[in-house]
Formats: C-alpha cells, structure tokens, sequence
C-alpha cells in the first residue's frame, strides 16, 4: 500500500526522459568530465606552494 503514487512518479519521469527531445552541449560536457586546462594550472600552482598535496597524508600509516 502507498505505493501506487511512487510508481506512478517513476513511470512518468522514465515516458518524459524516453520521449523528450534534449539539445545537449557535448563540449560544455567533455570540458565538465575532463576538467579545464585553467582548473589543472590552479591544482599545481597551489601543490607547489603547500610543499605537499593533500593527500600524502593518507599515502603511509604508522600505526
């Protein structure tokens, strides 16, 4: 019981993103995934100021 709403839910947003044209921006896409070149220069400049990365913390554990 209660869940004929659920499923009612799930069904129409499965027939909206089956028969719904989307214009997608394969480019915005691929620099998302593969990050920007100005988001790799940011990730060195600040390694390079800390003296380590983050996580060279977690590379050796003594216990």
């Amino acid at each position: 019981m209660g869940r004929g709403r659920a499923k009612a839910k799930q069904t129409k947003v499965a027939r909206d993103l089956k028969y719904r044209t989307h214009e997608t921006d394969f480019g915005a896409l691929a620099r998302e995934l593969h990050g920007g070149e100005d988001h790799a220069a940011d990730v060195d400049s600040e390694e390079e100021l800390d003296g380590h990365d983050e996580w060279s913390d977690y590379s050796r554990r003594s216990d």
